[in-house]
């Protein structure tokens, strides 16, 4: 059976998702949902689906369906997003997040025209793994990344490919997101994306971070870092002991209501 629910279209960085209250609808087959509702062409478009739900041990928490349907762990643009949407409605300035790689502490530190999240995303974890590719890094940070430093970002259709041929990587049997970053300077860096599920993006939060710890760790940046992508700037600071955290927008675009399937029960 089909019921009309509320939606709402947010992005981070231009990093767009179509955030949905589960805890408001029961919901069949959100794999198929997702493809659906981020079809460009024939529905509202978008890198994914956030779906906020209720959470044991958190204040709330959220599911990621990619594009393709695939669900991911974690997404640093989209909690920022969730943040700002649970925010807007009353349950908090100061959120704990409940989500596959773990619970994330989000801050709102600025509301208005300009609306802005800082995120905790954990320690991220540079990976000693030999890669069959120059320059490249590979960080775990509750999902996967592979950090290629370049001395330019290249060509959009190379990153592509590379990305798609590492998805059948044996090193990643869930897929993993990619990345190119150039280094400015210490403080500063230019990244593109490749998401697993989703493809080329205009942001990666989590990817953003990946960047930046594999570059601390390589010694060419010292936290804080300004990362510059397609869909604007995002600010990654690393700790002393290493713990890692994102400051950028999250950007309400409309709101609207949309025919879901759920689950029969009579």
């Amino acid at each position: 059976m089909m019921d009309r629910v509320a939606v709402t279209k947010m992005h981070g960085a231009r990093n767009d998702f179509i955030i949905l209250d589960a805890r408001t609808v029961a919901l069949d087959d959100v794999s198929s949902l997702a493809r659906r509702l981020c079809d460009r062409h024939s529905g509202i478009g978008a890198d994914g689906v956030l779906l906020v739900g209720h959470s044991a041990c958190a204040d709330a928490s959220m599911r990621v369906i990619n594009a393709d349907g695939s669900e991911a762990e974690m997404c640093g643009n989209g909690v920022r997003c969730v943040a700002r949407y649970l925010d807007e409605r009353d349950e908090g300035r100061e959120l704990l997040i409940e989500t596959l790689a773990g619970s994330i502490h989000t801050v709102v530190v600025e509301r208005g025209e300009t609306y802005r999240v800082r995120v905790d995303v954990g320690i991220p974890h540079v990976m000693k793994v030999k890669l069959p590719l120059p320059d490249a890094v590979a960080v775990d940070i509750g999902n996967p990344h592979v950090v290629l430093f370049r001395a330019a970002l290249g060509d959009v259709a190379e990153l592509a490919a590379l990305g798609e041929e590492l998805q059948h990587n044996d090193l990643f049997p869930r897929g993993t997101n990619v990345h190119v970053a150039v280094i400015v300077n210490a403080h500063e860096m230019r990244v593109r994306h490749f998401e697993r599920g989703a493809g080329l993006t205009m942001a990666c939060g989590t990817g953003a971070v990946a960047c930046v710890a594999a570059a601390i760790a390589r010694g060419t940046a010292v936290s804080p870092v300004t990362v510059h992508v397609p869909g604007g700037e995002l600010l990654i600071e690393l700790d002393a002991a290493g713990r890692a955290s994102m400051t950028g927008p999250a950007v309400h675009v409309f709101d609207t209501t949309i025919d879901v399937r759920v689950p029969n029960h009579v």
